[in-house]
């Protein structure tokens, strides 16, 4: 959506918050905040756990009242404007036993919706979320895309003109994620406001604006563009020959010590401090932040070629949102520390040759119905592997049958070598399993659970207060040792059960979605860990619907009806993509979006803020392209080819094998 959309964006505030303070006792947990929304806008607000959001969001929705400050919403107290704001919290709101129809005409009654209108707002936003075929099905029977679009619908049934989304997708796969934000597109395109929080920064670039929330104070405000124009970085993406040299690579440039390195003196240190900012590890190469992109490739060029590292390719990108997000909070000093975990043994001493998790044609059979087709699989120690796919894909099946909690109906496994009796005792000493579902009790505090999984693990007495105190200040819990579990918010829940996961030390390691939910900078940490105890020799399959830190592994099979269609690392996958990935801007985002959508396939059409993304198969669609936006009297303002996000990449291998077994 651009600025010069004439149906949504205007110069109309709806939301105006001056001074907005909220305090619990002596907490305060929100501090004197200013911001206005204008109707028609889609504004983000991102922030760790524990910002302030879900507060502000309380306070704008009539939930709670502000300690001091002026709100208006609609030119009204939130508390008066109720009727006219649609708002869907963190917790899912629908009743699991009760079907769509009956979801949305609970939600009416509430509103007291007449039967007529009712039935006719049904049918539009059932159509517009692609559920009018499944009415009748119970909520708790839909997949996690499904259920939060059904939630959007009950919201939107007393057509609100504010809709208030806290974290909307968290858990949500990548599909049905795209499906969402083209349904806000469209929906902010009909006037409504809409101001959404999101720990996923990739969509977040979505919004017209964006607000930077950290410890109850909005930061920073502004658009995309003026959000990384005052981050002043660019951002390179640097590959070596393998990844044994791309580790030693990042460890020269993350080193803040000249003399740790004989081979780098001191000139060359102040130059280095000079050029780069930040340096990310990711599967296949290493991210590095740089004030000026020309001096930054040269200085990384020369430490690299000083260090006797071979360098693949060094390519220029824009910087991203998570960047922003990151290097502001880092400067704030609130980067959680890296603490490396407490090892009894130094690397593991298997060959990252040999294959520690195997699978040759997996099959799972559940009555008529099949959900892991001949899956193939072989993911050695030292390697991080990714298994992703949309919600039903089969990924959590074929984990299960990997690790040994599900008989598989046919096909063979092996894991550590073995591939007799994979429930036994002694095999499960080695594996370590961070399910999907959260794992720990929430009944117990949180050194009673990492006493527990101790106890399950066989980890020494020895060895525990050792692993447990690890756990406590990687999580940031020293001193909060007792709380109960299920009063922690759910990112640092997870970061809990990432540390039961691996108390044992393990060789093989199994984590399932580990970080949804999770913030950004907790994000990276968990990622940091992982790194970690990959370069110490296990080997890990991890599942995530966030396609941005999948990135960070080394090699990645995309899952699609149970079947496994492409494998590769990062830069592979995205390099092999067909056609060709265009970033459109126009003067009205939302009817162009329409537009193209009546002549190519939908999922080859997606809005990103004022952006649109197209994907064509043939250079010559191109002027094809051109000339149907111009018969629409539709100005193109830019038309440039861009490459292929593994979000891109992704949602076109899903779509296009979803065709093919059409």
């Amino acid at each position: 959506m651009t600025t010069t959309d004439t149906t949504a964006l205007t110069t109309e505030l709806v939301i105006r918050v001056e001074g907005l303070e909220k305090r619990y006792g002596k907490f305060v947990a929100v501090r004197g905040i200013d911001f206005t929304v204008r109707q028609g806008e889609i504004f983000g607000l991102i922030g760790p756990d524990g910002a302030g959001k879900t507060t502000t969001f309380h306070i704008l929705a009539g939930v709670m009242e502000a300690s001091e400050g002026a709100v208006q919403v609609l030119g009204l107290p939130p508390r008066d404007a109720r009727l006219s704001i649609g708002y869907l919290t963190q917790q899912f709101s629908l009743y699991l036993d009760l079907s769509i129809n009956e979801n949305l005409s609970y939600s009416a009654g509430l509103r007291k919706i007449p039967s007529d209108l009712l039935q006719q707002r049904r049918n539009k936003y059932l159509k517009l979320m692609g559920l009018e075929r499944f009415g009748d099905r119970l909520a708790g029977q839909l997949s996690g895309g499904m259920k939060q679009k059904l939630a959007l619908c009950c919201a939107l049934v007393s057509q609100p003109q504010i809709l208030l989304l806290d974290e909307p997708t968290t858990g949500v796969d990548p599909v049905s994620r795209r499906e969402f934000w083209d349904v806000l597109a469209t929906l902010a395109n009909e006037g409504v406001t809409i101001v959404v929080a999101t720990p996923y920064l990739d969509e977040a670039e979505r919004c017209n604006r964006i607000a930077l929330m950290y410890e109850g104070q909005i930061q920073q405000i502004g658009t995309l563009k003026q959000l990384r124009d005052d981050l002043g970085l660019e951002r390179l993406e640097v590959r070596t020959g393998n990844l044994q040299a791309l580790e030693v690579a990042e460890k020269i440039l993350l080193s803040t010590d000249a003399e740790s390195n004989s081979q780098i003196d001191v000139i060359d240190a102040q130059r280095y401090y000079q050029a780069i900012a930040d340096v990310q590890s990711f599967g296949d190469r290493l991210d590095v932040l740089v004030p000026n992109a020309q001096k930054g490739k040269a200085q990384v060029r020369r430490l690299l070629h000083q260090n006797k590292i071979p360098l693949d390719t060094i390519e220029t990108g824009a910087a991203t949102l998570e960047n922003v997000f990151v290097t502001r909070l880092r400067t704030a000093g609130s980067d959680p520390p890296f603490i490396p975990f407490p090892r009894k043994k130094r690397g593991n001493n298997t060959s990252t040759s040999s294959v520690a998790i195997g699978a040759n044609n997996l099959q799972k059979v559940f009555g008529n119905f099949q959900a892991v087709k001949g899956v193939n699989l072989e993911i050695r120690y030292g390697e991080i592997y990714g298994l992703l796919g949309a919600n039903g894909a089969g990924k959590t099946t074929t984990i299960k049958m990997l690790c040994g909690l599900l008989e598989p109906t046919s096909g063979k496994i092996s894991l550590a070598g073995e591939t007799q009796n994979l429930r036994s005792n002694q095999l499960r000493q080695r594996i370590g399993y961070m399910s999907q579902k959260f794992t720990l009790y929430d009944d117990l505090s949180v050194v009673q659970n990492l006493e527990f999984y101790c106890g399950v693990y066989g980890v020494s007495r020895r060895l525990r207060r050792d692993r447990i105190n690890w756990v406590l200040e990687t999580c940031g819990l020293v001193g909060q040792e007792d709380m109960i579990t299920g009063q922690l918010p759910g990112g640092w829940k997870q970061r809990v059960a990432f540390g039961a996961s691996v108390m044992h030390e393990p060789e093989i390691l199994f984590l399932d979605e580990p970080t949804s939910g999770v913030d950004p900078l907790a994000r990276r940490q968990f990622w940091r860990l992982i790194e970690d105890f990959a370069r110490n020799g296990t080997a890990i399959l991890v599942t995530t619907h966030y396609l941005e830190e999948a990135e960070h592994c080394n090699r990645m099979g995309f899952m699609v009806a149970g079947e496994v269609v492409t494998q590769g690392s990062p830069s592979q996958i995205k390099a092999e993509q067909p056609g060709q990935l265009l970033e459109v801007i126009t003067d009205n985002t939302q009817v162009a979006s329409n537009l193209l959508k009546t002549q190519l396939e939908p999922w080859r059409v997606s809005i990103f803020g004022e952006k649109l993304h197209v994907v064509l198969d043939h250079p010559e669609e191109i002027s094809q392209l051109r000339s149907t936006l111009k018969e629409a009297k539709l100005q193109i303002h830019a038309l440039r080819p861009i490459p292929f996000s593994l979000e891109d990449a992704f949602i076109g291998i899903v779509q296009r094998a979803s065709y093919s077994c059409e």
